[in-house]
């Protein structure tokens, strides 16, 4: 199988072929983030596009529209080569009864394969690890559904199993039951068959208490997939640093994102957070989960207004001083490793079992 030794297959990504830049940046640092995106892609952590895609089903990803911000000639500008793609329902309907937020789930999984079987020459549905190099090498960006909802498992793992077999492999406790204000017993069940499957656990919104329980309780690695640093903005939807440190300890990741409430309006802003991250979570806890995937009228800074700037943040991370090799870990290698990490503690318990 490929894996990240293998000579990528290349997309044609140059700093020529990038539009105009929002933010001043020096031409070198840009030209070296190019060739290193070029070997070492994005990995993004959150894109809601299918949400979106879901409500206006007759949408072209293939061509640019200014009605959303995520299209394929925008994720390969930008080199990115692999994409989570979040199946959460939206924030009005967290009072909805659990059928609805299953059957509102259910669908959005049918809009994403929907996604992956009518643009086949772009987007490959990834179910291992090794599908992420593999997708990489042939030019293609690999795509994983999940995270679904927490809030669907209610005292059945059926839900969950269904939902890897479907090819899911991110849950999201955060509105859960069973993970509101402690981890129930349930939910100790939920981590145990989670980490069986090998589907990640995405504590993004999870109350810090809750998140570190999680995050101790779990074999495998856990991810926070859009997320910013709560030290430099109290913003409710950003992680502490007591969590950060719990995903330190655990291996974890944390993914931050590109929304002007949460990390302040300008590309620097957003270094600014990547860099807290990493001082704490370290240079293995950090990642990239920019929450594209929406129309217009979502405000997001200045730079990093859609999936083609990510190459304009590599070059302001190599400017700050970030070795190649770290900068490497932040878009693609941490990734990766928390999806192997997964897949190994799913071997072992089928060992065990």
């Amino acid at each position: 199988m490929a894996d990240l030794q293998d000579e990528p297959h290349s997309v044609g990504i140059g700093a020529e072929d990038l539009p105009a830049p929002a933010v001043a940046v020096a031409a070198g640092a840009l030209d070296r983030a190019v060739a290193l995106l070029a070997v070492h892609p994005v990995a993004d952590g959150c894109n809601t596009l299918v949400r979106t895609l879901h409500q206006r089903p007759y949408h072209d990803i293939e061509t640019s529209d200014t009605g959303v911000d995520t299209d394929i000639p925008r994720l390969r500008a930008g080199g990115v080569g692999a994409q989570f793609w979040s199946l959460l329902v939206p924030s009005a309907r967290e009072d909805a009864s659990g059928d609805q937020v299953l059957s509102d789930t259910l669908d959005q999984i049918d809009t994403a394969l929907t996604l992956m079987r009518r643009y086949p020459d772009s987007l490959f549905l990834a179910l291992t690890a090794d599908d992420l190099a593999d997708a990489r090498n042939r030019g293609r960006i690999a795509s994983y559904l999940g995270p679904v909802p927490g809030r669907t498992l209610i005292d059945s793992l059926g839900a969950l199993r269904a939902f890897h077999a479907l090819g899911v492999r991110i849950l999201a406790p955060a509105g859960a039951p069973w993970a509101r204000e402690e981890l129930t017993p349930f939910g100790h069940e939920v981590v145990r068959e989670a980490n069986r499957l090998g589907i990640l656990l995405d504590l993004t919104d999870c109350p810090p208490a809750v998140a570190c329980r999680l995050a101790g309780a779990s074999k495998a690695p856990v991810i926070i997939s859009n997320t910013a640093a709560a030290s430099l903005n109290p913003h409710p939807g950003n992680v502490t640093d007591e969590v950060l440190a719990a995903l330190r300890e655990a291996n974890g990741l944390a993914m931050v994102t590109f929304d002007t409430a949460r990390t302040g309006d300008s590309l620097h802003a957003v270094a600014d957070h990547l860099d807290h991250v990493r001082a704490i979570a370290g240079p293995h806890g950090v990642g990239l989960g920019a929450s594209f995937g929406t129309g217009p009228g979502h405000p997001r800074p200045t730079g990093l207004t859609d999936p083609s700037g990510y190459p304009r943040l590599i070059a302001e991370l190599l400017e700050r001083g970030w070795p190649e090799s770290e900068v490497a870990l932040l878009t693609w290698g941490n990734a990766q490793r928390v999806l192997r990490d997964a897949e190994f503690t799913s071997r072992a318990a089928g060992h065990r079992r």
